[in-house]
This record gives C-alpha cells, structure tokens and sequence, in this order.
C-alpha cells in the first residue's frame, strides 16, 4: 500500500544467462512479470536477430491454430476453457507442437478437399436430377409449339441444350438469347424450389432449370457460348424418355451413395474439429508464450564467447529476491550448472514509474494515469482521489434516489465480479462500466450521503424527524396571504433544530432555490479552496523527498501564504457571517441577518481597499480591527508575487556564481602548473562559451519562474471560482430531477379507479426510463467529467508535473489478454 502514495523505487541490473538457461529463465521472469526488459540491439533489424528462426514458426504455428479455430466456430462446436495456465513448453516440445498441427492442417485440408469434392458431384447430380424431372414436362406439353414456331419451314429434326442457371440471371439470359439468335431460339424454364448448397462457399442459392430449342450447328454454337458468358452449367439430356428414366434411376441410386460418403465425411471432420477443440486454448497459450520469450531474447546481447547472454532490465528493489528466486528455478529447470547473475547497474536515465494496485485501487490510478504518468517517485493523488472524487460528485449529484440506483448497479458489478470477468465481453462500453466499478460503487454511495444532506430523493424530501418549524400565523393570515415567510426567530428551533440535513419544509418554500443557492455557493468555495490547499501541502511533500530546499523557501511557502491570507480568509469570513449574524429574541439589530454583510463584496472592497457602504443601525466592520487586518493580508499576498517571481531565480544564480568562484580560486590555488595550463585557453573558448551557456540556462529559469508565478496567481482566482460547478451542477440536477417529477409523474396521479392504475404503471414506466437513462446516466456523465477537470486541473495543477513513463513488464499474463482482446476485435 505504501508505493500506492509513492511509485515504487526501481533500479536498472545487467543480468547475465547461460545460453542454455536462458529460455527457462525468461520464462520464470515471464510468468512474474516484474521485469522490464530494454532492447540491446536497436540498430538490428529484426530479421537479424538470433532468434528470428524461432520467431517465425511460432508464427506458423499460431496460423495454423486460426485456421483451426476458424474451422471449429465455422461449426459451432465450443472450445474448452478449463482457466488453466499452462507453462511455456521446453525448446525441444515445440517440435512435437509443430508435428500435431501439421498433422491436424493436413488432416482438416484434405478432408475439406474431399468434402468439397463431393459436394460439388452432389450439386452436379442434384441438378441433372431437377433436369431430368423438368425436361420431361417440357418435351411432353412444348415440343410441338416448339416445332411450328421454329421449324415450320424446315424439314431437320430440332435441336436443343438443357442446364441450370442462378435465377436472378434469367431474365438477362432470355434477353440477350432472343437479340444474339434473332428469336429462332424457343426457350423454357422452370425454378427449383429448394435452394441448393454452393460447394466452394457454403451459401445457399436458388437456381432454374432450362432448355433451348433450336435448329441448325450455327446457333448451337451461339447458345453454348452464351450459356458460359452466364455461367450456365450444361447437362446432357436424352432425348427418348426411356433413356431419360433410365438416368434418372442412375442419378437417384449415386445420390443415395454420396450422401452416405457425405455424412462419413463430415462425421470425421467433426471428430478431428472436436478433439482439437478441447486442447486449442492451452495450446494457444503454450505458442504465445514461446513466441513472447523468444522476441524477449532478442533484445538480449551476445557475449565473445557465445556462451552467454547478457540483458539489461528495469526491476522494483522490493523484488530483487524474488526475481532471483525466479532465475534460480529457470537454471534448475534447464538443468544448467552455471548459475544467473543479477547486478545493480548505476544510471543517469529516469527510471519508469510502478505503481502497485490492486482491483480496488486500479480504475483511480487509471483515471490518474490519463492525465499523465506521475514522474518517478513523486507524489501519486490516487489514493486521495479514492475518497475527493466520490466526495465532489456526489456534492455535484446529491440525490438519494438517484445514488440509490447507482450505488446499486456498482454493487451488483462487485458482487459478481468474478463471473462477469470470466465472460470477457468485448463490447467497450461494458469494459468501462466494469473496470470502474468500485468508482462507481463509491460514487453511489457519496451521492446517497449528500442526498441525505440536502433532503433530496427524486426530487421529494424525506421528513424522518418531522419539520421543526412553528407555524405562527392563524388560519385567516395563511388563507389570506400567499407570500409568507417563516419566521426562525422561534423558540422551538433555535432550542430544537433538525438533526441530519435540511428541514423537509423548505421543499414546500417558495424561496427554496434563494436559500439553496447560497448554501451549495458557499460550501463550494469551502471545499474548493481546502482541496487547492491540501493541493499545495502534497507539493510540500515532493519538495521535502527530493530534498529541493531552494523549492520549499521560494515557492512552496509563498504560495501557502498566498492562497491563506486571501482564498482561505475569505471562507473564515464565511464562518464569522454563519455565526455571528443569526435571528435572536433581542431588539437589537446588530447581529440581526439584516446586518450580514456580502462575503463576496466585503472581498472584494478588501482587495481594492474600498470601504465597505454603511447601513443604518448595524456595524460597518464584522469584527474588530477588520480593516488594518485585511490590509494587512492584502500587502502580504501582494508581496508574495515578486517572493515567487524572483527569489528563486536569484538563489539559483548566487548559487551559481559561488560555484564559479570556487572553482576559479581552486585551479589558481593549484600551483604554476594548473595556472599555465589555464593559460594557455584561447581568450574566446571555453570559458566564454561556458558563461553564455549559463547566461541562456538562467534566462530560461526567469521565463519559467515568470509563467509559473503568473500560472498560480491567476489559477488561484479562476480555479476557486472553478469549484463554482459543485453548485452550478448540483442546482441543475435538482431542478432536472423536479421538472421531470412535475411534468411526468405528477400527471399519473391525477386519475383515479382501475383506468388510473393503468395509466400510473405506463406513465411510471416512462418515469422510470427517463429518470434512468438522463438523470443518472446522462447527468451522472456530466458531473463525472465535471469532477474529474477539478482533480487535473485544479488539484493536480498545485503538485503534479506527470511527465514520466510507465512500468511495461514483460508479463505472459499482458501479453495473453492482449493477444486475447485483438483476436475478439
């Protein structure tokens, strides 16, 4: 849990392997997933490497292992996935690997040749068979009318073809016969009912059958060659009806046989399919795997001997031990006498950053790491995000019926996790609502609270303790007047107030939104102001870690002073209205609400140093010695400006020049010998390159001090009034949520009987629907994003620079869920 506030400490090791050794250790490593490994050959191609070989047949293999899955979705038979994991093979079973698949290859290859073999004979006898039906039907009604249309003036014998064409070629077919023949053709058709099985792509088509008439070898010619333009298949055709029978019992009895090899043939796919199947999981697991750790070996270097493989990984000090325990079980494994070395390595280059979670705190560092990788050690707001970013939507998405459905979908998601991860679905929206379920379980239940607090569910109140307001007025006042208020000035309760949250009444107030407007105003500017606050304290933290002095005195302090004595003092002042100014019994006016002043404007005149405008009866002042004290906080947060601007700068370059001169009086204090040497410089060299260098280096940190002092001075106005969206968001749902109440569910209240109760289960439905899918989904969207600008921008702006890389371990359980997610896309 500690790295979760801090990224883990990484160091860089040279690892050295027995070449022999070296596959059972990557796979040990793999199986961890603890190592990032770094490419020692940048410059080599890949086809280069030493381990192309390898590479490319677990390519083949892995093709071979689609093209049997293919074939076994192709016939819906259900691949087993018992969940095991099994380990990388040796080098020595891939052989074995490699033999099964190109036997199960050629096996399933023949048997589709043959199976399509087979079934194309069976469309062609299926077809002769249609023909020899329909033919006999045309000889015996048309043959005359053939005969007195085309040979009425011709004494030879007519002529003809028979065939099956697709049916939606027909009419182009009879077409372009009647122009190419000039109408000396007599053409029949007639449509087979049952769609037959193209071979070669397993669709089903509908085809016809159909004979030509005609006389004479010329237009034979013509139509056989029109009848190919139409990819017509032509059959034989006697012309006697007993040699018509005769072939047709011929037809009937190979069509019986064929379909007997047929369902042989297709009975030993099956069982090649459903062997296969049960093993084509793990051995997709065992080829990926092999295939990951040779790509990993090639990032590794040769040593002159050949002998040994040298490596370089990023790996968590933490693990050192339980890496070697690691490399020390690939060398058994492998059988090896040479034991692994693993040595730490000393490096300028910034280490990538690992931040450990869990399944809880995962969808928070998710949402972190989109802003940016937080950069190596530094501060990580994850786990203050856990409890901020439920807080802030639920403040944004008060409502107990609404953070009810919501805390229950996020719940039903926990609860099931396990079975619902095991379905992998690959619909994306889903993976997002699944991968946050915890963030939204958290905001469901933060949004039932403030629910709570404002007395708000689906738009009604709850009235739990009974509203603790004394109604005053006689009977004839309330019926007489409209426009009444009442009074707080009641003995009842101030003595008696409600206990948890709003009172119900004001639900039922006119001034409902005046008041509401001024309470969520207020409590915004309190938790926007102590979120920059603690925003700034974290940056404390990254100073005092990495032991940056020069950061605590000219930034840190300046703007902790900078953002109390004007943003927080104006929420102190908030708290002084509450108390002070409230109904009593007494006369007097001063501490009366008549008297309370503007937070807002006694803010501003304090800042333009006004004063304040003066009321009859009541204090200018809200304590004493107002005045000199904001003037004082003004001069202070105004002189905090050039403390931000320029001190740090200023140190730097003292900083720098007493390097120099230090090092100046030690080459002159170094005798005759250094002095000459340091004479003999060129005048326009060294020296003077070096001192413009510095010159450039120290204006580049002015221009950055200046927008970084200009960046947190008008940030600390803007993002205050930022925070402004926890009240603009939640008016809005309220009043969302009471427009849909009044304009929906009201009307099915108003009928009365059984047509009202039917009416009220529709107009509920409706309801229901909307309430759903707007104001949870679509508004829960709106104040998800609202709260997560306020975490980038406004929290993380204060500490978080975000400018490093992440972790990417070599782990057999990434790459598989990779392998996994692309395969489905």
């Amino acid at each position: 849990m500690g790295s979760l506030f801090r990224s883990e400490e990484m160091t860089l090791c040279q690892l050295f392997l027995q070449s022999e050794a070296a596959y059972a250790c990557v796979s040990e490593l793999g199986e961890l997933g603890l190592v990032q490994f770094r490419d020692l050959n940048p410059d080599v191609n890949a086809f280069q490497r030493k381990f192309v070989n390898e590479v490319r047949r677990c390519d083949e293999m892995e093709r071979k292992l689609r093209y049997l899955e293919k074939e076994i979705k192709k016939d819906g038979i259900p691949m087993l996935d018992t969940g095991e994991n099994p380990e990388a093979p040796q080098p020595r079973e891939m052989i074995d690997l490699e033999a099964t698949f190109e036997k199960l290859e050629n096996e399933l290859r023949e048997v589709n040749q043959n199976a399509e073999a087979l079934k194309r004979n069976f469309l062609e006898l299926t077809e002769l068979k249609h023909i020899l039906r329909k033919t006999q039907v045309f000889f015996d009604e048309h043959l005359y009318t053939a005969a007195d249309t085309i040979g009425a003036h011709y004494r030879s014998p007519l002529s003809f073809v028979a065939g099956v064409i697709l049916r939606e070629r027909i009419p182009a077919f009879e077409r372009m016969l009647w122009r190419a023949c000039r109408g000396n053709v007599f053409l029949r058709q007639a449509e087979i009912e049952t769609p037959l099985e193209d071979p070669s792509t397993g669709d089903q088509v509908f085809k016809s059958v159909f004979i030509i008439f005609f006389q004479g070898d010329q237009l034979k010619t013509r139509v056989k060659k029109i009848c190919e333009g139409f990819r017509a298949t032509l059959y034989p055709c006697p012309e006697a009806p007993a040699d018509r029978r005769e072939m047709a019992m011929g037809v009937m009895t190979r069509i019986e046989d064929l379909n007997t090899v047929l369902g042989q043939t297709q009975d030993h796919r099956h069982r090649v399919l459903v062997a296969a199947a049960k093993n084509i999981k793990n051995w997709f697991v065992k080829v990926r795997k092999i295939k990951a750790i040779y790509h990993t070996l090639n990032l590794f270097n040769l040593d002159v001997t050949q002998k040994c493989l040298i490596a370089e990984c990023w790996v968590p000090v933490l693990d050192i031990e339980t890496i070697q325990l690691a490399l020390r079980r690939g060398t058994e494994r492998s059988g090896s006498s040479v034991p692994p070395i693993l040595n730490r390595m000393e490096t300028f280059e910034d280490p990538p950053t690992y931040n450990r979670t869990n399944k809880f705190t995962k969808g928070f560092q998710a949402l972190i790491d989109a802003y940016g990788v937080a950069s190596y050690r530094e501060m990580n707001p994850a786990p203050y995000t856990i409890i901020t970013f439920p807080f802030l939507f639920a403040v944004m998405f008060g409502d107990l019926g609404h953070g009810l459905i919501m805390f229950l979908f996020g719940g039903w998601m926990v609860l099931k996790e396990k079975p619902l991860a095991a379905k992998k679905s690959d619909n994306e929206i889903w993976n997002i609502f699944f991968g946050g379920r915890y963030i939204i379980f958290l905001m469901g239940l933060f949004s039932m609270y403030t629910g709570l607090i404002y007395n708000d569910v689906f738009s009604k109140s709850l009235n739990i303790f009974g509203s603790h307001w004394n109604i005053t007025y006689n009977f004839e006042t309330i019926h007489s007047n409209r426009a009444l208020q009442l009074n707080p000035n009641t003995t009842d309760y101030r003595q008696n107030p409600y206990p948890f949250g709003l009172d119900p009444v004001w639900q039922l107030a006119e001034n409902k939104i005046i008041f509401l407007n001024s309470y969520k105003m207020k409590i915004s500017i309190i938790f926007g102001v102590l979120h920059m606050l603690f925003g700034v304290v974290v940056g404390l933290w990254n100073h005092m870690y990495f032991k940056k002095k020069i950061n605590i005195t000219c930034e840190f302090i300046p703007q902790i002073i900078f953002l109390v004595v004007l943003f927080l003092y104006m929420v102190v002042l908030m708290f002084i209205k509450w108390i002070k100014y409230h109904a009593t019994l007494t006369s007097e006016i001063r501490p009366s609400p008549y008297c309370a002043p503007s937070v807002l404007i006694t803010f501003i005149n304090m800042v333009l140093f006004n004063k304040p405008v003066h009321v009859n009866g009541c204090d200018k002042w809200m304590y004493g010695g107002q005045d000199g004290f904001q003037k004082f906080l003004v001069v202070v947060a105004i002189l905090c400006i050039p403390w931000m601007l320029l001190a740090k700068p200023i140190t730097l370059m003292r900083n720098a020049k007493k390097q120099h001169y230090q090092l100046n009086n030690h080459g002159a204090e170094n005798g005759d010998v250094d002095g000459n040497v340091g004479a003999m410089q060129p005048t326009g060299g060294v020296v003077q390159g070096g001192h413009k260098e510095e010159q450039e280096d120290m204006a580049e940190v002015f221009i950055h001090q200046g927008i970084h002092t200009i960046e947190y001075v008008l940030g600390s106005v803007s993002h205050t009034a930022s925070y402004l969206r926890l009240w603009a968001l939640s008016l809005a749902h309220a009043q969302l949520s009471e427009v849909l109440w009044a304009m929906v569910m009201r009307n099915g209240l108003t009928r009365e009987g059984w047509t009202g109760g039917i009416f009220l289960c529709i107009v509920f439905a409706f309801w229901a629907v909307l309430t759903v899918g707007i104001l949870v989904l679509m508004e829960g969207l709106s104040a998800f994003l609202h709260t997560l600008r306020l975490h980038w921008v406004e929290f993380q702006s204060k500490f978080y620079a975000g400018l490093g890389y992440s972790f990417q371990p070599f782990s057999f359980e990434i790459i598989l869920d990779a392998a996994q997610s692309t395969t489905e896309d």
